[in-house]
């Protein structure tokens, strides 16, 4: 689907916020309400717009320690990888979950309320899936940078 200058300019006023009024977006972008509303319908309807979210505050609702953990399976063939998928979806405490290359296969990120939290997730939840066979675990210090916007 191609995107032109305006609906990358409702994408962008949407990523920012939500919660904005077709009427609102309209005014900042010059243009009426039936139009803006085409747009974000037929932006939906293309699967441009995903879903519609409320980002929360993870130290306010009390998950505030961050880990980034590289997992390594012990072998690397669709049923292992397919396992692996089905676990960590089951996973609420992983907010992604990425196969990559490298060194290692899956690059997960885990949210919790504290180390003691973590250490039992660690124990009782992610290392016993089937086929992992290393795991490491890096803990956020300060987080410098989080948004879901994406550039358009």
């Amino acid at each position: 689907m191609e995107l032109d200058k305006i609906d990358r300019a409702i994408l962008a006023l949407l990523q920012a916020d939500a919660h904005l009024t077709i009427q609102e977006i309209g005014q900042r972008i010059s243009l009426s309400k039936t139009p803006v509303h085409e747009r974000i319908k037929r932006l939906e309807r293309e699967g441009v717009i995903d879903r519609y979210v409320t980002v929360l505050n993870k130290k306010k609702i009390g998950n505030p320690l961050a880990v980034f953990c590289q997992i390594t399976l012990d072998k690397q063939t669709a049923d292992n990888f397919a396992d692996f998928d089905r676990a960590v979806l089951e996973l609420p405490e992983v907010l992604s979950c990425h196969l990559v290359s490298g060194t290692f296969d899956y690059l997960i990120h885990v949210i919790v309320p504290d180390m003691d939290a973590y250490n039992q997730f660690y124990r009782e939840r992610l290392s016993v899936i089937s086929g992992i066979v290393h795991i490491s675990s890096f803990f956020v210090m300060a987080e410098v940078k989080s948004t879901t916007a994406i550039p358009v």
